[in-house]
């Protein structure tokens, strides 16, 4: 008989130390490891539960899974986040443009957010504050406060509670986006234009993306750095077949600035670092590892060369991964809740090996993925992922 001997923090932060926990540690609720809020909604349907639906991320239309729900799949983490700065509401309004009706966000960059009314699965974004923008443009620009106090008011507590009234690992939520930021304010044409044509601008922005998360994280360790046992940060590097920009870019502009954020975390807090891409990303996985990361996540295993096996050989000795449960394009959304097992089983089992595993979904479970599958997937990754 199975029987557990840790408990959910001492099991993750075995594994993520490369040894062997009792099980294979479960997450659920991330930024980049949720469930979006139709998912969601037939989950808590089939399960039978009744529950008012949260949202805990609104531009990918996230909902916050309760704690009932984290119990039934028997999840090991338990996640926290900063807020926004002092006086900024961030209030979705609704307006009408080319005969239709739009959810809209405008985030503390000036970026606008968009959801169609009937469409609503996510927002994008629809409008670049720096799109017309020159180098001197972003001297004069209202860039937010990385280190304003109303980020973090309450956030101690809410770390404390976690760490000592609850069995589970606090992990963050998202944070450290130094370069999707940029194309967000820019547009992302103009931004992969910049990079080839006006690198000078592209560094002036960056280093204003920098400064905000390095304020931003000065603080946010002052608050939690003893505290929290997983930091998660994160910028997309890669698309569906390979690098989504010359990773010689990456290496002489981007990366030095990842790499002072990832240090600077590293000298101030004991909590393991997880990088976010998804993607083909193993070309940038040495310089990720260089960078000072100790997780990757998703494991986006239905993209080029992301052989879990070759994946696991190939880095598990230097990182853990922290994803990559099953195809999420293919399998998940489309199989039956027995090939979802097996699918799981298998991965699993290449992934678990000697620790440096914590078991999720490739990235956010989508809308129209059936409940069937998702109980099939966690309860398959609980069975078969025990140690012997």
């Amino acid at each position: 008989m199975k029987q557990e001997r840790m408990s959910s923090r001492e099991r993750v932060i075995k594994a993520l130390n490369h040894e062997e926990p009792d099980r294979v540690p479960l997450d659920l609720g991330g930024n980049q490891t949720g469930i979006h809020k139709f998912a969601y909604e037939e989950l808590i349907k089939h399960l039978g539960f009744s529950e008012e639906l949260q949202i805990m991320d609104a531009v990918q239309q996230l909902a916050q899974p309760s704690e009932a729900v984290l119990e039934r799949f028997r999840i090991d983490t338990r996640y926290i986040a900063a807020g926004a700065a002092s006086g900024f509401e961030g209030k979705i309004t609704t307006e009408e443009r080319e005969g239709h009706l739009w959810h809209d966000l405008v985030d503390e960059f000036g970026v606008r957010w968009s959801m169609p009314d009937d469409h609503p699965l996510y927002m994008d974004v629809s409008y670049s504050p720096l799109a017309e923008a020159s180098l001197s443009d972003i001297k004069d620009y209202p860039f937010p406060r990385g280190d304003d106090p109303g980020r973090f008011e309450g956030l101690r507590e809410r770390a404390l509670l976690l760490k000592e009234e609850t069995p589970y690992a606090v992990v963050s939520g998202i944070s450290g986006v130094i370069y999707e930021t940029c194309w967000y304010m820019r547009g992302l044409e103009a931004w992969f234009m910049d990079m080839m044509t006006a690198p000078e601008f592209c560094e002036a922005l960056l280093d204003q993306t920098s400064k905000f998360w390095m304020d931003w994280f000065r603080v946010f360790l002052d608050e939690v750095g003893d505290l929290v046992d997983v930091i998660m940060i994160g910028d997309d590097l890669a698309g569906q077949t390979g690098p989504l920009f010359n990773p010689e870019f990456y290496r002489t502009v981007v990366k030095p600035r990842h790499k002072k954020l990832v240090q600077y975390i590293r000298s101030r807090s004991r909590a393991k670092i997880w990088y976010h891409t998804c993607g083909a990303c193993v070309p940038y996985i040495p310089d990720l590892i260089d960078n000072g990361i100790d997780i990757l996540n998703p494991i986006q295993i239905s993209a080029a060369n992301m052989d879990p096996a070759m994946l696991k050989d190939t880095f598990g000795k230097a990182l853990s991964f922290w994803g990559g449960g099953i195809n999420a394009q293919h399998e998940l959304p489309l199989r039956s809740p027995e090939e979802v097992r097996e699918a799981v089983r298998r991965n699993v089992e290449i992934f678990k090996k000697g620790g440096g595993y914590v078991f999720n979904n490739v990235h956010n479970i989508q809308a129209g993925v059936p409940p069937e599958n998702i109980v099939a997937m966690y309860d398959a990754a609980y069975d078969f992922g025990f140690y012997s």
